[in-house]
């Protein structure tokens, strides 16, 4: 055997070393960025005889993200007062099956768009459930995030203190 093999074998071996550990930081880096725009990935809600409640981080850029379902799929929400319906991206709403409704017009930052009218089956943030949730699909939307909107936030009370606000479901009459 020549002395050449062991000194390849060692910087072989140490390469393999420093791409692993290359590996193992972009995975931390990308969870710790991921938890900074989503700290709400984990929800977990309280259940009282009369009511169910919620309680989401407000991350980083000032926003509430949170990890939630439709129609018993995981999706991102962004919460968003401004939004009149749930707006579900063209992309998102083809991966949970969602049927386009008829075109309509929304107002939107950067001007009118044509979205889609669409319902959804059940809406879930922790131990809150909606169902039959008015909504629209819109193409325009390249983030991956749904904004949940009016359609949904109208049929429960909210309260934010600091950078906690609590998502109230309530049974009474």
């Amino acid at each position: 055997m020549s002395q050449e093999y062991p000194n390849k074998l060692g910087r072989l071996m140490t390469l393999f070393a420093w791409a692993l550990l290359l590996v193992l930081l972009a995975v931390l880096f990308s969870d710790l960025l991921e938890r900074q725009v989503n700290p709400n990935r984990n929800v977990i809600g309280t259940v009282d005889a009369d009511e169910r409640r919620v309680e989401l981080k407000r991350n980083r850029q000032g926003h509430y993200v949170s990890n939630g379902r439709i129609n018993g799929r995981p999706v991102t929400f962004l919460l968003d007062t401004g939004a009149t319906d749930v707006s579900v991206p063209a992309v998102v709403a083809e991966r949970l099956g969602l049927q386009r409704g008829f075109a309509g017009q929304a107002q939107t930052a950067s001007g009118v768009i044509t979205v889609y009218a669409t319902r959804l089956e059940t809406v879930e943030i922790g131990n809150i459930v909606l169902h039959d949730v008015r909504a629209h699909i819109n193409p325009h939307m390249h983030d991956r995030h749904i904004l949940l909107g009016m359609s949904f936030l109208k049929q429960l009370e909210f309260r934010q203190q600091g950078d906690t606000l609590t998502i109230i479901q309530s049974y009474r009459g």
